[in-house]
């Protein structure tokens, strides 16, 4: 599960970097338009509620440019992901297990962020540009944006993005993979542009904590 979480957490990185042209009227136009909102914003905080198939979090994200986030866990208690822009820290409080996985640096190329994503996932509307309720019985509407997987090969099949129409803002993020597990963001209260520094993605490590080092490669 967590490996699939450090893929959503670096994408959404690469996203949220990325800086490109105007543009409304076509979905990878629009796809553009929020990615150059993004590319103005030094940092933002924002509380997530997250839901990973039948498992609910709550959380709180901190982002910083060009490449750093983070998320502190209120449920489960203590949880917490850090990528610093060079190395993910999970740190999963119920089994006091360290989790580290250095980043390819090449790979964080944050120019190339809205490219990697074109590279992998084509975007369409999921209707239209017309703004929809978010969900069923909601007064809150928001335009979405389907990422379709170009090749088997990704780890999710599709992504959706909720886009709130002023503020250009991501309200809330669907990932669905093969197995059809839905991973579930949304992004409450977004706080930007507060002069957050790189201390805040300073991880003390728990003294009592098992690490295990480039977890996602290892057997």
């Amino acid at each position: 599960m967590f490996k699939k979480i450090m893929f959503f957490v670096l994408a959404f990185a690469f996203f949220i970097c990325a800086a490109s042209s105007q543009g409304i009227v076509t979905a990878n136009e629009y796809f553009a338009q929020v990615s150059e909102k993004y590319g103005t914003i030094k940092n933002y905080e924002s509380s997530a509620n997250i839901v990973i198939g039948e498992r609910q979090m709550r959380g709180r994200i901190t982002y910083l440019s060009p490449n750093m986030m983070r998320i502190d866990f209120s449920e489960p208690a203590e949880q917490t992901i850090v990528f610093d822009g060079k190395k993910l820290v999970i740190y999963l409080p119920e089994n006091a297990m360290l989790l580290t996985q250095d980043a390819n640096s090449e790979s964080m190329a944050t120019s190339e962020g809205l490219s990697l994503m074109r590279r992998y996932y084509s975007v369409s509307y999921e209707t239209s540009q017309t703004p929809v309720p978010l969900e069923e019985g909601s007064d809150e509407e928001v335009v979405r944006l389907m990422l379709w997987r170009k090749t088997t090969s990704e780890a999710f099949r599709y992504i959706r993005l909720s886009i709130n129409p002023n503020t250009k803002m991501i309200r809330r993020l669907e990932a669905v993979t093969p197995a059809n597990t839905a991973y579930v963001f949304d992004f409450l209260g977004y706080e930007i542009n507060q002069g957050l520094t790189e201390q805040r993605f300073k991880y003390d490590i728990p003294s009592a904590a098992n690490a295990y080092d480039n977890f996602m490669f290892s057997q």
